[in-house]
């Protein structure tokens, strides 16, 4: 038996060595024959006893040999069990379903379970499910980090193939030797994730304070207990932040610049910045509640660029109306607050600067391109209508963008269509604007301020002297290169807006009747005749429009509905539900409809009439999307409601656009609707 066995690798060579030295001997031999014939024969008789000494040793040492190395190769593999077995790190093996097959005893102590466990591992950890497994035709390691006990494991499974294994063995047949397993290592990682908390808890952020309305407070209030209301102010802030361990310092009047860790923040953020209701609490005969505003910036690679963090969610918050917080945390932007209504400011200085910067610029350039948002409403047509005004007062070239016109705009454009006073190509599609716009143009985005809901987006980066005049709050997306930017949420509409910067515009701006009829129209939808958002500074614009012409009856007659328009928001009226008692859904037809969002948006405000409502919710499809127009009167913040949804707004008045059935984006609508519910602790 023994004979027919041959030893292989390492062990063959180092049985062979007599035979190796019994060569280098012989050739040794041949020398000393050349020195002496009597010493060669004696060594030849040595090297023959020494070869026959070799063969008899190793011809009865092989058997003991052999048997040696297969007692060690039995015992080697009992002990590489014993080692596994006895592993101090969690090991375990399953098939490729997750079930547990087999398990070390350290594994059998952390999990309680025994070594030959038969379940599911998803029994033992939930969070491992069936999709988080190594997949069988890759080779890839699969990890999962969960959470046992109280510590934190990673948890490591990689796919083993027994194929060779088996296919040694008589036992399977040759189609069935494709069988694999799966390797579990758990590795202890709570040390780790604690000290790396540790440090992220520890990070400094930076933030900037601003008080909103600091001057027009300070203004109701009288001279001699000015100075308690900034002290109660100061306070109040300092208390709060020294509170969380954070350190606030007074830049200037109304502002504060400060600093903290990042787990302060996280329970600031968990108790939802009470400071904002805390500073309007201050009142000592001040008419006006104070508001504050926080921009907050953390995560960036250096501490400047926290500060450029905070520096930019600050103008997010006060561009957004004030009132509220916002966290820059990289590219992820949060908002808090943002309840109260904007307040509106009486003076015009702002209106005024703006008005002669859009003039240089427009005076330097060859050409003035204006465009609004997609599906173009009254408001934006009436801005551009205004900026197309001022254009050509200048003497400048003036186009303004229009793709598609819907059935609301469609009466108002008709006016300068086939009009001598006006230029054929006083309204051109993103085609032609393309082929017009370059260095030399400047190009003026009214009623929105983000790229992507523009008329034609690409505009945008074909020229550096762009301007953006809007009345929404601004969200994460922002027209970033802007030159000038006039976007100021207090406002009703971009039209009053525009109307101011007429007034100071230019001494020779002279508005025809038809302009200001469009003007004043964009300020009646928006305001939906003089019922929301009306400040003072919006019947100013109304009377300096009435005074250029603008006549009420011939805007009441441009926009009339038409009777397929009425019936479907009749229709959304008449199937509302009311969700929760105060909220009401509907569903407007867009069949037959020209413009079926602009019938949503007027569905919405009429629900707003029924007694009860607070907030109502519209949803139209079109194009391929349902389109949200939410309104609200004052208790409810529409805006912040659409935000979570991709879209945007004013504290009342708000919408968005999503791609999904009418029935999911329901549904997403009263899974809000709970969540505010539940924030808010509506009554």
């Amino acid at each position: 038996m023994y004979d027919k066995l041959k030893l292989n690798g390492h062990m063959r060579a180092f049985m062979r060595w007599p035979l190796i030295l019994s060569i280098f001997l012989a050739v040794l031999n041949i020398l000393v024959y050349f020195t002496s014939v009597k010493s060669g024969i004696i060594v030849t008789v040595g090297i023959l006893i020494y070869i026959g000494i070799a063969v008899a040793v190793l011809r009865c040492h092989k058997p003991f040999v052999i048997n040696d190395l297969i007692a060690f190769a039995n015992q080697y593999d009992v002990l590489e069990k014993k080692i596994l077995e006895e592993l101090s790190l969690p090991y375990a093996i399953m098939d490729m379903h997750g079930r547990m097959i087999w398990s070390n005893k350290v594994f059998s102590k952390l999990t309680g379970k025994d070594q030959f466990y038969r379940k599911n591992i998803s029994s033992v950890f939930p969070e491992i499910t069936r999709d988080k497994l190594p997949e069988e035709n890759k080779a890839e390691i699969s990890e999962v980090s969960i959470h046992f006990g109280e510590k934190i494991y990673r948890v490591s499974m990689q796919r083993v193939s027994l194929g060779e294994v088996i296919s040694n063995s008589e036992l399977f047949d040759e189609n069935q030797q494709n069988v694999n397993l799966i390797a579990v290592y758990l590795y202890d990682e709570t040390q780790l994730k604690e000290s790396i908390q540790k440090i992220e808890d520890n990070k400094l952020v930076v933030a900037l304070a601003y008080l909103d309305n600091y001057e027009e407070a300070l203004e109701s209030v009288e001279d001699v207990r000015r100075s308690l209301l900034i002290a109660l102010i100061d306070r109040k802030i300092t208390k709060y932040f020294s509170n969380f361990d954070g350190l606030v310092k007074k830049l200037e009047k109304d502002k504060y610049f400060l600093i903290m860790r990042q787990s302060s923040l996280k329970a600031m953020q968990e108790q939802r910045f009470h400071i904002l209701d805390e500073v309007k609490t201050v009142n000592i005969g001040n008419e006006m509640a104070v508001t504050l505003s926080i921009g907050i910036g953390l995560n960036a690679a250096t501490y400047i660029q926290n500060y450029e963090y905070s520096r930019i969610a600050i103008e997010m918050a006060l561009g957004r109306g004030g009132d509220q917080v916002v966290i820059k945390n990289g590219d992820n932007i949060t908002y808090f607050g943002g309840k109260a209504q904007q307040v509106e400011k009486t003076t015009r200085v702002k209106a005024r600067v703006k008005a002669q910067a859009l003039k240089e610029f427009m005076s330097t350039k060859d050409r003035v391109v204006v465009m609004g948002h997609k599906i173009t409403d009254v408001d934006a047509l009436g801005a551009a209508i205004g900026i197309y005004r001022a254009g050509k007062t200048l003497g400048k070239p003036v186009h303004i963008v229009v793709n598609d016109p819907t059935t609301s705009i469609k009466p108002l454009m008709a006016g300068y269509i086939n009009n001598p006073d006006y230029e054929p190509s006083m309204f051109i599609d993103s085609a032609r604007a393309k082929e017009l716009v370059d260095n030399n143009t400047v190009v003026v985005v009214v009623d929105t301020n983000r790229p992507s809901y523009t008329e034609c987006q690409d505009l945008l980066s074909m020229t550096k002297t762009i301007v953006v005049l809007d009345h929404h709050r601004r969200g994460s997306e922002v027209i970033e290169n802007a030159v000038l930017s006039y976007v100021e949420p207090y406002a009703s509409s971009t039209c009053e807006m525009v109307a101011e910067i007429l007034q100071y515009f230019s001494d020779n701006l002279r508005i025809r009747y038809i302009e200001a009829d469009c003007i004043y129209a964009g300020i009646i939808i928006d305001t939906n005749n003089f019922t929301t958002r009306a400040g003072v500074r919006t019947f100013e614009a109304a009377a300096f429009l009435r005074r250029s012409g603008a006549d009420v009856t011939r805007v009441r007659k441009l926009l009339r509905d038409n009777l397929d328009s009425y019936k479907a928001r009749a229709e959304a009226v008449r199937t509302a539900e009311i969700y929760r008692d105060c909220f009401a859904i509907a569903r407007c037809p867009s069949e037959g409809l020209e413009s079926p969002t602009v019938v949503g948006a007027q569905a919405a405000n009429e629900l707003l009439n029924i007694a009860g409502v607070k907030a109502s919710f519209v949803m139209t499809q079109y194009n391929h999307e349902v389109y949200i127009s939410a309104r609200a009167i004052d208790e409810i913040n529409v805006q912040v409601m659409m935000e979570k949804i991709g879209g945007g707004g004013h504290l009342n008045i708000a919408g968005a656009q999503v791609k999904a059935s009418v029935a999911e984006t329901e549904k997403v609508i009263k899974d809000i609707i709970d969540q505010v519910y539940q924030e808010e602790n509506i009554k």
